[in-house]
């Protein structure tokens, strides 16, 4: 039977609101690059079986040094990206093993997601096949028109920010990305994907700390949560 985990990460984005001429994967955080940081976590999970890397076409040397550097032994496979997001997760997905039946995606610039909370998400897909980290929005939301005008302020009870991994029966997610494909249709996550086949996403809840770093402000932010909170051996 395959009931093997894998991960694919996408790290293959260049990061513009960064700012930076280094794409942000590759920025230090204390004494690692970011990816490390990622990457590192989810090797020290003990239910995931391997790692896909998925990465620029001018970075897979480096990351390949990353791999062997690091001690990062999950990692079987470091291949280049396509030219969107769907397109790099796809690949990845093709890289995974014969013994993978379920998958998580995340991305390589989320480095703080909680070992509990990655298992929880992966036991939720469990039961329903698919599953996503996310937190409830704690601002007011408001939906503006191109003039910048208000047109409607949605119930903040019932939305939610969404997070990775994004955690999948494998076969699933490969039907949806297929449909995707042949349709010329490109969405914003997995889970999008997934539910254009009609099918349900459960939303697991995880916590603030679970950050994507995007632009320069959420660098001293990771910084504290790194020393803080989510350090090696912490979570």
């Amino acid at each position: 039977m395959n009931t093997g985990v894998g991960v694919v990460i996408v790290a293959a984005g260049k990061g513009t609101r960064m700012g930076t001429r280094e794409s942000k994967q590759y920025l230090q955080l204390d004494d690692k690059p970011i990816l490390v940081h990622t990457l590192s976590a989810f090797n020290r999970m003990p239910f995931v079986d391997e790692i896909v890397l998925v990465t620029g076409a001018g970075d897979v040397d480096r990351c390949r040094s990353y791999v062997r550097a690091y001690g990062l032994s999950k990692v079987t496979t470091i291949l280049a990206g396509g030219k969107e997001r769907q397109d790099s997760v796809c690949q990845g997905l093709s890289a995974l093993g014969d013994r993978v039946e379920w998958v998580l995606v995340h991305d390589g610039v989320r480095p703080f997601a909680a070992e509990t909370h990655v298992r929880a998400c992966l036991r939720q897909a469990e039961l329903t096949e698919a599953a996503v980290l996310a937190v409830p929005v704690k601002d007011t939301i408001k939906i503006v028109n191109r003039e910048g005008v208000i047109e409607a302020t949605p119930d903040r009870s019932s939305l939610w920010a969404i997070q990775t991994p994004q955690a999948f029966r494998l076969a699933l997610l490969l039907e949806a990305h297929a449909k995707a494909r042949e349709e010329g249709f490109t969405g914003t996550d997995d889970a999008m994907l997934v539910e254009r086949l009609g099918r349900q996403v459960s939303v697991v809840e995880s916590d603030y700390y679970n950050i994507k770093i995007t632009t320069p402000e959420d660098l001293p932010w990771a910084a504290w949560i790194l020393r803080n909170v989510r350090g090696e051996g912490s979570q």
